[in-house]
């Protein structure tokens, strides 16, 4: 049995997400499954599907475990800058809406991907670089948040019962972590936090 993408569309524009997610979704899985309840998992992505060659940018995508008891790990990506790592700042991208993840920002917005809009054609949806990424001058720390958005998860059902408070108490967590013991350097503190 094969299975066909649904195309959803919104004011004539063919959404691709649901597409990409679906080639995604498997990798991600053998990443939940290969890692234990309070390991931080991170991979350095090189290549995206639907994207022709190797990445022109530095990606590494993980989870990070922010409650222990619950099992809860808070999914992320991270782009370094293009022009400068050691001066640049950093931006933490949080995306609004119940639930929604941070890809769209990731690659609709202010990542340094884009899709490629054209009639659905059968395969995979095109990824082309953005020329006009933040990333040109700022390292970008995209964050699933709360637990529940895109790729973050847990293995308690009730930690899935966040609020406004519970969900910046693992932010917090995670800022800690990643900001201490993981890859991303923060030159001179200077850090700030944006989404949509």
């Amino acid at each position: 049995m094969s299975l066909k993408p649904v195309q959803a569309r919104t004011a004539g524009r063919c959404h691709l997400l649901p597409l990409l997610l679906l080639h995604l979704v498997p990798a991600v899985l053998l990443l939940l499954l290969s890692s234990s309840a309070s390991a931080s998992v991170s991979t350095v992505v090189t290549h995206l599907p639907g994207f022709d060659g190797p990445l022109p940018f530095y990606l590494e995508t993980g989870y990070v475990s922010v409650e222990e008891d619950t099992g809860t790990e808070l999914f992320n990506y991270f782009v370094e800058s293009e022009r400068s790592v050691s001066t640049d700042p950093l931006i933490l991208w949080l995306t609004g809406g119940p639930r929604c993840t941070v890809f769209s920002g990731l690659a609709f917005e202010v990542g340094p991907v884009k899709f490629v809009l054209a009639p659905y054609s059968g395969g995979l949806p095109q990824l082309v670089y953005n020329p006009l990424s933040w990333t040109k001058m700022a390292s970008i720390l995209f964050l699933d948040s709360p637990v529940g958005s895109g790729f973050s998860y847990a293995r308690d059902p009730k930690a899935y019962d966040v609020g406004d408070y519970s969900s910046s108490v693992q932010v917090q967590t995670f800022l800690n972590k990643v900001l201490t013991l993981t890859f991303v350097d923060v030159p001179n503190g200077s850090c700030c936090s944006a989404g949509q």
